[in-house]
């Protein structure tokens, strides 16, 4: 497989594991592209025109943009959850990695995070949220992300990928959509009836396990184990970060009891339990390793090697399940 290759198929994979019907996708690229062909030329030219075919903005291949350099050959990868230039140096020392692929945006990569957010809105609705809604309690929330990110020296890490000659690609939003959509899959199997129950289910994938040896397991946020789960919502999972604390309060109206989620803010826990809420937060960097295990498995049959670093717990699943690598 090639860079361009490596890329593409996380594409694929994040569309088809999202939780919109893939006809809202394309519908969204559809729209983009209208409104790309109404801009000026000049706009046209400063416009990123991978925003037309992949709606995801916070998965780019940060370097090389040359797409004849893209058609390189991969067979080997590092891969972290976050990439630095620590990370970076390493690659270029060993000298032995076609690529570097991280989890966390960086670059443009980073500067278009918001974007992606507008996902939680209809992630919402599945659940019961009035659409109208969502996005009204979502908006002040995304402009929040936008403003914070906006001062950030987005392109540092891509710079040094460049100066070193390294590789960069950055997965963020697709492999958020498989550990998703894995989870999901996984809980509609079981009607579980207690939060502990729940919390059980969690602590039997290899990835939460092995946070849990070091202390950044599974953790009720709001609620208590003795609670009953009620109805399940997987919510900031996938969509970005964290949505914003009032959509508990609406969660709730529609029915949900209990949410399962990556990290949750000092506020968001606090409009969680204002709302009577049972909130499990999975772990956030178990939580991206299992959706980047879930891409690097199918990078794997591939055969491409996958060689971890920077909180990735490597857990494959390609020959036996749940078998470390």
């Amino acid at each position: 497989m090639t860079i361009k290759d490596i890329y593409d198929l996380a594409i694929k994979l994040g569309i088809e594991n999202d939780f919109r019907d893939k006809a809202d996708i394309e519908h969204l690229l559809k729209r983009r592209k209208e409104r790309f062909e109404k801009l000026s030329k000049r706009e046209q030219e400063l416009y990123d025109k991978e925003n037309l075919t992949n709606p995801y903005s916070d998965a780019r291949i940060l370097w090389p943009e040359d797409e004849k350099q893209q058609k390189k050959q991969v067979k080997r990868i590092l891969v972290g959850i976050d990439i630095g230039p620590e990370e970076l140096m390493i690659a270029k020392q060993l000298g032995n990695f076609d690529l570097v692929m991280s989890h966390h945006p960086s670059g443009k990569a980073l500067a278009g995070l918001d974007e992606v957010m507008h996902l939680q809105a209809d992630v919402l609705a599945q659940y019961g949220v009035p659409i109208a809604i969502a996005q009204s309690v979502l908006r002040p929330r995304i402009e929040e992300v936008a403003r914070g990110i906006s001062p950030v020296n987005h392109n540092r890490t891509v710079d040094i990928a460049r100066i070193l000659g390294v590789p960069y690609l950055s997965n963020h939003t697709p492999t958020d959509n498989m550990v998703a959509r894995y989870l999901k899959t996984e809980i509609e199997k079981t009607k579980f009836r207690y939060v502990s129950d729940l919390m059980d289910f969690l602590l039997d994938i290899p990835e939460y396990q092995e946070a849990t040896k070091i202390k950044a397991g599974p953790k009720l946020f709001s609620g208590s184990l003795d609670h009953h789960c009620g109805k399940i919502a997987l919510t900031e999972l996938t969509g970005g970060t964290e949505g914003s604390p009032e959509m508990y309060e609406r969660l709730a109206q529609a029915g949900v009891s209990t949410i399962i989620g990556m990290h949750l803010a000092e506020r968001h826990t606090e409009g969680a339990k204002k709302a009577h809420i049972n909130a499990i937060i999975a772990g956030h960097m178990s939580s991206d390793s299992i959706g980047m295990n879930l891409f690097c498995d199918e990078l794997q049959k591939k055969g491409i090697e996958i060689v971890p670093i920077s909180g990735f717990i490597r857990v494959s699943r390609v020959n036996s399940k749940n078998s470390k690598s």
